[in-house]
C-alpha cells in the first residue's frame, strides 16, 4: 500500500506533525506545537488507539479504590476540547507501522478495521509503556489486568463489579508503586488482599531496610506479604475465569488478579522502523528529545530511556512529570522553538493509606552499579516539632559519596508531612549539593511544620559527619 500524492503534504502545503499516543507527552506535544505554531501553518494530526486522552494515569488507584469518585475527574483535556484547537485527533485508531524512507505512518481502525497511510514532515513518538505480564499458564484468563491506561482502569472496575457476588479474594502480583497502590485500593473495595512478591521487601524502589517500613504498614492494613515468592501459574475455572495465583510454596485463592510487577517501554513501532533503542528497551534521544539520528522524530514520555544526573546513566523511569515536561520540550522544538530536558535525578512519592512513601537519587545497589563509593545514614525523627500536636514519626536514609560528601540518594518513610520533604533532596541532587552544603540550606520553620532541624537536614549533619570521618 502507498501513500497517495494528496498524503504526501499536509492541506495547502503546510508541514504535517504526525503524533503516534494521545496522552501526557503526545498531547503536551501537540498542544505546545500549535500554540507555537497556528492550524494556517501546521497540520497536526493524533493518533490514539484507546478511548481518552490528556488523562492521568497515576490517579487510576485512587479511582478504582473510590477515593476519585468520577472517571472523567482525571482527564485534563477531552478529545472535543483537542479538535476545538485545530488538532485532528483520531481516537480507537492504532499506528500499525513507521514508514522512515516515505515518512508516512499506518494505521489502522480498531473498530472497523480500516486501514490507511497518513504522511509526516515531523513525528512524535509517545506510545507510553505496556504492563509486563508474565508468560506463563493462565496469565491471558479473565479476571487478569494490568493497569497502564484509563481503559485498563475501566475493565478492573467492571471485573470487580462482576465479582462481588462471587467471591471477594484479590491477589496482586508485584509489590512496586503499582502494585502497593491498587493493594490499597483493593483493601478499600472490600477485598482480601495478598500481595505476591519476588523481592525481600516490598518497594524495589527503595533499599530493603526502608522497604521493611512498607511491609510493615501493609500488614497493619490486612494485607497479606509474601515476599521472596515466584508466581508460576494462575489457575482458572472451566468457564476460563482466573481463581488462583501458585507459587512453589502455596497456593492463594483469586476471584480478581493486579499485575503490578512493572511496565516495558512501549517501542515495538520503534524497533521495527528501526530506530535506536538503549539497554531497557526505550527509544534513544538527545537534549531536545530528538530521537537520535532523525532530524524530524521526536519521543518522549514512558517510551524512552533518560540521562539519570546522579550516575550518568540511561535510566527507563516511567512518570508523569517526566512525560509532560517530554511534551512541552518536543512541541516547542517541533513547532520552531528551542528547549532541553537535561535528565532526572528519579524522585517518586507514594503511599499506603496514610504511610507515605519517597526516594530520589540512589538507592545502594544503584551507587554499586555505577562504581560509586559511599556512606549511608539513617535517621529517625518527627514530621513536627516533638511537643505540637499530631507529630508523627519519620525515618529518612542518605547516601553521600565517600570522600566528596556528594549527595547520591534520599528515602523516606513517615506519615503526614514526610512524603513531599524529598523535593529538598531532590533540588539539591539537581545542583549537585554536598551532604555538608545542605546543612546549610535555609528551610521554613515553625513548629507545626518541623522540628527545628528538618528531618533531612538531620540525616544531612550525619552524613557530612560521617564523610569527615572516613
Amino acid at each position: 500500500m502507498s501513500i497517495s500524492e494528496s498524503a504526501r503534504h499536509g492541506a495547502s502545503g503546510r508541514e504535517r506533525l504526525v503524533v503516534i499516543g494521545a496522552d501526557a507527552a503526545g498531547m503536551s506535544a501537540a498542544s505546545q506545537a500549535r500554540r507555537l505554531k497556528g492550524p494556517e501553518e501546521l497540520d497536526i494530526v493524533a493518533f490514539e488507539r484507546g478511548h481518552f486522552t490528556s488523562y492521568s494515569a497515576c490517579g487510576i488507584p485512587y479511582w478504582v479504590g473510590g477515593d476519585v469518585t468520577e472517571r472523567d475527574e482525571l482527564i485534563a483535556r477531552t478529545p472535543e476540547e483537542h479538535r476545538a484547537r485545530g488538532i485532528d485527533l483520531r481516537l480507537r485508531t492504532e499506528v500499525t507501522a513507521i514508514d522512515l524512507g516515505r515518512q508516512g505512518v499506518h494505521a489502522r481502525d480498531v473498530d472497523s478495521g480500516s486501514e490507511s497511510w497518513t504522511s509526516y514532515d515531523k513525528l512524535v513518538i509517545a506510545t507510553g509503556a505496556r504492563p509486563i505480564r508474565p508468560e506463563m499458564p493462565g496469565a491471558d484468563a479473565e479476571g487478569v489486568h494490568g493497569v497502564q491506561t484509563l481503559d485498563d482502569g475501566q475493565e478492573l472496575l467492571d471485573t470487580l463489579t462482576r465479582t462481588r457476588a462471587r467471591g471477594r479474594h484479590a491477589v496482586v502480583v508485584g509489590a512496586g508503586y503499582i502494585g502497593v497502590e491498587m493493594a490499597e485500593a483493593l483493601i478499600n473495595r472490600g477485598y482480601l488482599v495478598t500481595v505476591v512478591n519476588r523481592g525481600s521487601e516490598p518497594m524495589s524502589t527503595l533499599d530493603p531496610d526502608m522497604g521493611r517500613l512498607v511491609h510493615r504498614a501493609m500488614e497493619g492494613l490486612g494485607i497479606t506479604m509474601v515476599n521472596d515468592a515466584e508466581v508460576t501459574e494462575l489457575l482458572t475455572h472451566e468457564d476460563g475465569r482466573v481463581r488462583a495465583v501458585v507459587t512453589p510454596d502455596g497456593e492463594y485463592p483469586a476471584d480478581v488478579v493486579v499485575l503490578g510487577i512493572g511496565v516495558r517501554p512501549e517501542t515495538g513501532l520503534a524497533k521495527a522502523a528501526g530506530l535506536p533503542l538503549g539497554a531497557h528497551g526505550g527509544l534513544l534521544t538527545d537534549l531536545a528529545m530528538r530521537v537520535r539520528g532523525h532530524e524530524n522524530i521526536w519521543a518522549g514520555g514512558d517510551c524512552v530511556e533518560v540521562l539519570d544526573l546522579v550516575s550518568g546513566q540511561e535510566r527507563h523511569i516511567p512518570l508523569g512529570t517526566h512525560a509532560n515536561k517530554h511534551g512541552q520540550i518536543i512541541g516547542t522544538n517541533a513547532g520552531g522553538g528551542y528547549a532541553t530536558f537535561p535528565g532526572v535525578v528519579g524522585t517518586a512519592v507514594s503511599k499506603v493509606c496514610d504511610l507515605e512513601i519517597a526516594r530520589t537519587g540512589l538507592r545502594e545497589k544503584d551507587a554499586r552499579r555505577a562504581g560509586l563509593k559511599f556512606e549511608t545514614v539513617t535517621i529517625e525523627s518527627t514530621s513536627r516539632a516533638g511537643y505540637y500536636p499530631g507529630a508523627s514519626p519519620m525515618t529518612v536514609k542518605m547516601l553521600a559519596e565517600r570522600r566528596t560528601g556528594r549527595l547520591l540518594g534520599v528515602q523516606i518513610v513517615g506519615r503526614e508531612g514526610a512524603g513531599k520533604r524529598v523535593d529538598i533532596a531532590a533540588v539539591a541532587l539537581t545542583a549537585g549539593m554536598t551532604a555538608e552544603q545542605m546543612t546549610t540550606l535555609d528551610l521554613g520553620y515553625a513548629p507545626p511544620f518541623s522540628p527545628v532541624w528538618d528531618p533531612v537536614l538531620v540525616a544531612a549533619r550525619k552524613a557530612a559527619a560521617k564523610v569527615r570521618n572516613t
